[in-house]
């Protein structure tokens, strides 16, 4: 989430709206987001139906949720998906603006 607070700005200048979605529950998620004054949406999802509407992968030998990146526009359609490998497969924000301009 580091990355992407860092390029929440430059995001939103291209008209990106970030949400993350998580597992835990709406009271630890708020908590989380004040702790660290995120800049984006957070959206507690501990029932996983976010996650198993966009094929979130959970590998329980690999710590849990796997990283997933999804661009969707304004209408719906998902333009760019990232399904991570492991907790550090995240791509860079630079793939996610390619995709905008593909």
């Amino acid at each position: 989430m580091a990355q992407l607070r860092q390029e929440h700005d430059q995001l939103a200048e291209l008209d990106i709206e970030i949400v993350v979605v998580g597992p835990e529950s709406p009271d630890a998620f708020k908590k989380y987001w004040v702790k660290e004054s995120l800049p984006f949406i957070g959206l507690p999802d501990p029932d996983h139906s976010v996650m198993k509407r966009y094929g979130q992968e959970v590998k329980l030998f690999k710590l849990g949720r796997m990283p997933a990146q999804m661009l969707i526009d304004k209408s719906g359609i998902l333009k760019f998906v990232y399904y991570g490998h492991s907790m550090t497969d995240i791509p860079d924000s630079s793939e996610i603006k390619k995709a905008l301009k593909g």
